[in-house]
């Protein structure tokens, strides 16, 4: 990447119609330049730093005016990327800020590529690796609690937690490699007491660990779908847990004949659900591709509500479908119309409803959750490790207890000081303290354009 060089990009979203204003971010030694050749501001204002100018944009060619406009100066260092940015503010839209930006790069700025406002940040020192990604995680956010951990993420929680355990391996470090050389010269050094911080390290980061799943059902939620027979009742369930008549209801088979995807929040987690098809044999073309679809989607869905009528009971066809359920994935075999009445043989369900009067569902809520691992919205999560964290993470305990393996059977200082080093070396790669260009590229690239 030329850091040397100015980028712009639109900074908002763009879609017609929508919107009232739009931003074109520049960003480098050249940004205020630009602003200046392309600004034309009213009356006798100041460029100053942190100051809000009145105008237009106009073309420098021919004079034409392109839009009414506000200019948002902030010289280096004191802005996002450190360097200095200029910001025009347009009217919202499609073509005006289309337009704006175009001029922009014409007048010498390249356009920039995903993430890179926020990369040069990182490389000028404004952020460490793990609030870059808070950022994207923000951004990305689907429900209330996820943004709550994607701002403890920004306010730093992760990076101070992983900084602070990679420094404790450092003093030990640092203790290891002067006994490798100088040990004549030291006082002797307790392998017990080393192993020990070693091993409370160890413990701390598989707490990290195990709280990044909670983590991840935050940020990324769940894709849930709803089987069944025709007629079970699976367009009433998702018309109960969205609050709205999303799904036609009737008591003819077959009604539903694709599939229906609804976005919702269950205990601060986001559920995509998706209502299949009833599968089932059928001469009806339309309803077979339907079928086949519901068929796809059990494999692609982390959690499967296999629903069936509690009041006629469990039938060797629904038996049938649950075998059809890989066993990977997590199923919640429900069973429904309790208003109709509880049969005498109700089959294996995990939880009982009627999605018709609402009863059972705040049980049926809970257990969805319980299956897939989740500890509820009150567990207090204040870090919570992405998947690339949580493997590095994952990599440094591992590290680690090789080194203790090295530890148990009496080996020499500089035996355990080579996983020790990998330890560190893991740690440093969350943060950004040690980590190569490629990962950079990796991280980054994920960003949308603009930010």
């Amino acid at each position: 990447m030329n850091n040397s060089s100015t980028i712009a990009a639109i900074a908002t979203a763009v879609a017609a119609g929508e919107g009232s204003v739009a931003i074109v971010r520049i960003s480098g030694s050249e940004a205020e330049k630009i602003g200046r050749k392309l600004f034309v501001s009213a009356g006798q204002q100041q460029w100053d730093s942190h100051r809000v100018l009145y105008g237009h944009v106009c073309d420098p060619a021919t004079g034409e005016r392109i839009d009414e406009a506000l200019l948002l100066l902030m010289r280096a260092p004191r802005s996002f990327t450190r360097e200095t940015v200029v910001e025009l503010h347009c009217h919202g839209g499609v073509v005006v800020v289309q337009r704006v930006l175009d001029l922009v790069l014409a007048a010498g700025a390249e356009r920039a590529k995903a993430g890179e406002f926020s990369q040069r940040a990182f490389l000028n020192g404004r952020l460490d690796l793990t609030r870059a990604e808070a950022l994207i995680d923000l951004i990305t956010a689907r429900s209330r609690r996820a943004a709550q951990l994607a701002m403890a993420g920004l306010a730093g929680g992760v990076q101070e937690k992983i900084e602070a355990l990679r420094q404790r391996l450092l003093d030990q470090l640092a203790e290891l490699e002067a006994r490798v050389d100088f040990e004549e010269d030291l006082p002797a050094l307790n392998p017990q007491a080393v192993a020990t911080e070693l091993k409370n390290v160890s413990e701390e980061l598989q707490l990290l660990i195990a709280a990044a799943s909670q983590g991840q059902l935050l940020r990324e939620g769940l894709r849930v779908a709803i089987v069944g027979r025709p007629n079970v009742g699976k367009s009433s369930l998702l018309n109960r847990l969205c609050g709205n008549e999303r799904a036609i209801v009737t008591d003819q088979a077959g009604t539903t004949r694709d599939l229906l995807d609804v976005d919702l929040v269950i205990d601060g987690v986001p559920i995509s659900l998706v209502d299949t098809a009833g599968i089932r044999s059928s001469e009806d073309k339309v309803e077979q591709l339907g079928i086949e679809r519901s068929r796809k989607a059990l494999a692609s869905a982390d959690l499967v509500i296999l629903v069936y009528n509690i009041h006629i009971g469990w039938t060797p066809n629904d038996e049938s479908l649950k075998i059809e359920i890989p066993k990977e994935i997590h199923l919640l075999i429900t069973g429904n119309k309790l208003d109709l009445g509880e049969a005498k043989e109700a089959g294996p369900a995990n939880v009982k409803i009627s999605a018709q009067t609402g009863e059972g569902m705040k049980q049926f809520k809970s257990e969805l959750l319980t299956i897939c691992g989740y500890c509820g919205e009150g567990i207090g999560l204040e870090v919570a490790l992405n998947h690339r964290q949580k493997d590095l993470a994952a990599s440094a305990k591992h590290a680690l207890e090789r080194c203790l393996d090295a530890a148990a059977n009496g080996l020499p200082w500089d035996f355990w000081t080579i996983d020790l080093r990998d330890a560190i070396s893991q740690l440093g790669e969350i943060t950004g303290a040690e980590i190569s260009e490629a990962v950079l590229d990796r991280v980054f690239s994920k960003f949308c354009i603009g930010k």
